[in-house]
């Protein structure tokens, strides 16, 4: 792990800390054990820091992110976001989801190892982008 631990900018954990508890008593039974793990590792190995202290190359909610496995059979990229804005046709994956959850906090060059649906996957972190910020 590229910082040793997951750094979350601290509004942005705010956000996320309502959203998995709002989320934890409705989801299913697969959605709720990934809501789990990260609430354990947001709660042990994240580190909260300000938006102005915030590495560029870590994943955020609004990143652009490109993940691959480890094996190198697959590439994704797509954009982590809240779950209202959730769509997978236009590669918008929520926070909720496993890919989601899996990435949060994560920088590149990071390697992931999470527990899928499918089993125990690594994923490399080959790419993060930041959304550009509209200043009025």
């Amino acid at each position: 792990m590229k910082y040793g631990q997951l750094i979350i900018e601290e509004n942005e954990f705010l956000i996320i800390e309502k959203l998995l508890n709002l989320n934890n008593a409705t989801a299913s039974k697969t959605v709720k054990n990934h809501i789990l793990k990260l609430q354990e590792e947001l709660r042990n190995a994240t580190k909260v820091v300000a938006e102005n202290n915030m590495p560029k190359d870590v994943v955020r909610l609004n990143s652009l992110v490109t993940v691959s496995s480890q094996d190198g059979l697959w590439e994704k990229t797509f954009k982590l976001v809240v779950p209202a804005n959730s769509n997978t046709l236009d590669n918008k994956i929520s926070l909720l989801l496993p890919m989601g959850t899996a990435v949060l906090g994560y920088a590149k060059g990071d390697v992931i190892l999470w527990d899928f649906p499918g089993g125990l996957q690594k994923l490399n972190v080959l790419n993060v982008e930041q959304e550009l910020k509209v200043t009025k």
